[in-house]
């Protein structure tokens, strides 16, 4: 973040400002972060030469249907608590989006194995291609 700032001339050190809480966003949070490891767990399975286009896919779509607009992951979370720019989060919003993002890590694990009958560490193929 400190890099975007100075690249467009902002003040480097900028804790977020915009309230981002409550339910709403927290559930579109979940839904966000459930959706992505969905798309990443499955397409690993069932196309994983797709899988930068399906997760680049997912992520431009999931900003415009969730009301959280798809932070969907901690590092984005903390990251946007260190902007005043129309993506800010203010830092005491965080907790509540990284909570969500994990409700959603475990959602998208029990519907992944629902649906496929193999445990989500499956999915990710070992290195050496056995």
């Amino acid at each position: 973040m400190l890099l975007a700032h100075a690249m467009f001339g902002q003040p480097l050190l900028q804790p977020g400002v915009h309230a981002r809480t409550g339910a709403a966003q927290w559930l579109s949070e979940g839904v966000a972060t459930a959706g992505l490891l969905l798309t990443i767990l499955l397409g690993m399975r069932a196309r994983p030469a797709a899988l930068p286009a399906l997760v680049a896919s997912y992520i431009f779509a999931a900003y415009w249907f969730t009301a959280s607009t798809s932070f969907a992951n901690p590092a984005v979370s903390v990251a946007r608590a260190l902007t005043q720019t129309f993506a800010g989060i203010r830092p005491g919003d965080v907790p509540g989006f990284v909570l969500a993002q994990l409700a959603g890590t475990a959602a998208a694990l029990l519907v992944a194995h629902v649906l496929d009958g193999r445990p989500a560490s499956a999915a990710c193929p070992p290195p050496n291609g056995d």
